[in-house]
């Protein structure tokens, strides 16, 4: 079957805000030949021995610049190999009409999963409750029609303007109660501050998966003691090239070094990650 890194950044550069860009500063002068060439992208996943790889986009003018422009790049640069290269975009969670655009992202963009970043979009996931924000109720419905996972970022952020108080993932517990047909995914495991909860409720719903990018794979039983018990609901990423996160290939040969029995590494790198987000052909 292969890995899936369920979390890389391939995005626009571009559009990052300097006072973003500059904690990125770490990063090798050759990534910029991975934005602007897939099949260069595509030989370094080779070299690190991942067969999938998620490229996570999403909206954020406020805290990091990115735009929409975010969907129509995502989408061509997959068609280098859509096969290994899964498309995940982003939406303003105040648009008008989501319905629409959703489809739009799935049928004519291949978009196949929904970035939601809720301390850089700076909203509450389950603003639609008490009405705040009451166009998340036909967001998360269109995700749930057109089966479009959602992937909350949860746990704290670093960028400049970001608010963590809405990254607590017990604010995506009411998504899950109330879109069960939803596909749930909790990005970085409510790192550091709530990773208990984000296991928590990975365990609780069937439809919410816990996915362990940006935790550095030397502390992940430190953080998740019993990850072993639950590896059916849990993914592999490595959020590359985030802070932190230098290579992907040695964030993977990190985690596969971790006394987890060999039945659960396989769950967490290549069989979940298979089920929440299919191939296009079955394997």
């Amino acid at each position: 079957m292969g890995v899936t890194d369920c979390h890389v950044h391939v995005n626009l550069v571009s559009e990052m805000r300097p006072e973003a860009l500059r904690l990125l500063e770490h990063l090798d002068p050759t990534i910029a030949r991975y934005v602007e060439d897939p099949k260069e992208f595509l030989a370094y996943l080779d070299r690190c021995g991942v067969e999938r790889a998620l490229l996570v986009n999403y909206v954020s003018p406020e805290v990091i610049g990115y735009t929409e422009r975010s969907n129509a790049f995502v989408s061509e640069y997959v068609r280098a190999d859509p096969e290994r290269l899964v498309a995940v975009g982003g939406i303003h969670v105040d648009r008008p009409d989501p319905e629409r655009e959703i489809a739009r992202m799935v049928e004519e963009l291949g978009i196949r999963a929904l970035k939601l970043h809720p301390p850089h979009q700076l909203f509450r996931p389950n603003a639609y409750v008490d009405g705040e924000r009451p166009g998340l109720r036909a967001l998360y419905e269109a995700c749930q029609r057109h089966r479009l996972p959602i992937i909350f970022h949860t746990g704290t952020s670093v960028f400049p303007g970001a608010r963590n108080r809405f990254a607590d993932p017990l604010l995506v517990e009411d998504v899950a109660v109330d879109f069960p047909d939803l596909t749930i995914v909790l990005a970085h495991g409510g790192r550091p501050l709530w990773m208990e909860t984000a296991a928590f409720l990975s365990r609780r719903f069937p439809n919410v998966w816990l996915e362990i990018s940006g935790v550095p794979p030397v502390r992940l039983l430190e953080y998740f003691p019993s990850l072993a018990r639950f590896a059916d609901k849990v993914l592999f990423g490595t959020d590359w090239p985030g802070p932190g996160v230098r290579d992907i290939g040695d964030n993977l040969r990190a985690f596969r070094a971790l006394p987890i029995p060999a039945e659960a590494q396989r769950h967490i790198l290549e069989e979940n990650p298979l089920r929440v987000y299919p191939p296009l052909r079955p394997h």
